[in-house]
């Protein structure tokens, strides 16, 4: 696939939010007003992300025993 703006504005959006960068700074830094656009659009789970949601539930289940 070929490295464009576009797919580093798409990869720049993920890895702040694997950053725990807020919602609304992330807006900003893109310039968007709906939340939606930003989220439907620009914002992918990164791999980061999926292991960390497998290791919270890890815990969680865990924990209810």
């Amino acid at each position: 696939e070929d490295l464009t703006p576009h797919s580093l504005r798409h990869t720049h959006t993920s890895l702040l939010a694997e950053a725990r960068v807020s919602l609304e700074q992330i807006m900003d830094r893109l310039g968007h007003t709906d939340d939606q656009i930003t989220k439907n659009v620009y914002l992918n789970v990164t791999q980061e992300m999926k292991k960390e949601a497998s290791q919270k539930f890890g815990e969680l289940m865990r924990s209810l025993r």
